[in-house]
């Protein structure tokens, strides 16, 4: 049998998911699978990613790629995902979510951290969130892998950074974590510590393959929150987070999605939530993206200008 092609990016942290997703289709199904390194516009460019037009710049490579028929399926963190439908290409797959939230990784925990403390990050979303919870931080843009990132805490160069937990468990870096900061202090990306597998939408028989490992909860949340980004019409660019998790109430399965929209000094915030049965993923994020557009979030997103 030959192997199976995956397309991944070549970091570490993108080579550790990508052969998590492989170990466990060859678990499941039999199949070999191959790892093949694809080089993205976002991992060469030193422009930080509103810069250069969203998350897209770590996606259309390996896109290129599978379309071409150079690989036959690719792994991508999903929050690198553009929101809109891509011509030619299916979600085949959302895994087991990991953990979703972000951890601040330093020698201190949030609260502990002097003031003026010099904190890393490339979101707009964690910049606003980090400056509602301790306006007096300077809050400085960073690009780079995880590694990157870290070792600017060791050189003296930041304080502290702020990194998704997930891909910091993927890695073994947890040692690296102050505080874990839950989602009431810091929402975080949609889709945030979820993969995505991606195939061709012309090829039934990987899809079904490939279907084995979709995890339907975790497709019910991601779909909620990233239906919020969507509607929203927000990229990396816009300081918005969404959560959304199932949960059992009186029986009945229900989903809880709450989602934030941010002033980027941290100055404003709306934060909404609204839950629905599972099933209606699309329909609660849109409700509630409506809702925040009610509540004044387009002004918010304008002023990042």
């Amino acid at each position: 049998m030959t192997a199976l092609k995956l397309g991944t990016r070549k970091s570490l942290m993108a080579t550790t998911q990508s052969q998590l997703v492989a170990d466990a289709l060859t678990r499941r199904t039999g199949h070999a699978v191959e790892l093949v390194g694809v080089t993205t516009e976002g991992d060469v460019s030193k422009a930080h990613l509103a810069q250069m037009g969203g998350t897209g710049v770590f996606v259309s490579a390996l896109r290129d790629r599978l379309l071409a028929g150079d690989v036959d399926f690719a792994v991508h963190s999903l929050k690198d995902l553009p929101t809109g439908p891509a011509e030619g290409i299916v979600l085949a797959a959302t895994p087991l979510r990991d953990d979703p939230r972000d951890a601040l990784c330093g020698p201190a925990k949030l609260a502990d951290l002097p003031r003026g403390a010099r904190v890393g990050t490339g979101s707009p979303r964690r910049v606003a969130q980090l400056k509602a919870l301790r306006p007096d931080l300077d809050v400085v843009p960073i690009r780079g892998n995880a590694e990157t990132r870290l070792r600017k805490i060791s050189d003296g160069e930041l304080d502290a950074v702020v990194l998704a937990n997930a891909g910091l468990v993927r890695i073994g870096r947890t040692g690296d974590v102050a505080e874990i900061l839950e989602t009431d202090q810091m929402l975080p990306a949609p889709g945030q510590g979820s993969l995505a597998v991606e195939c061709r939408a012309d090829r039934p028989d990987l899809i079904e393959l490939l279907g084995t490992l979709d995890d339907a909860a975790t497709r019910a949340a991601v779909t909620a929150e990233r239906t919020v980004l969507a509607v929203l019409e927000a990229g990396c660019s816009a300081p918005v987070g969404a959560y959304a998790a199932e949960a059992e109430q009186m029986g009945e399965r229900k989903l809880h999605l709450t989602a934030t929209v941010a002033a980027v000094d941290g100055s404003r915030q709306i934060r909404l939530s609204a839950s629905g049965h599972p099933d209606e993923a699309e329909r609660i994020g849109r409700g509630l993206a409506a809702d925040l557009f009610d509540r004044g979030a387009d002004q918010l997103m304008g002023e990042r200008d």
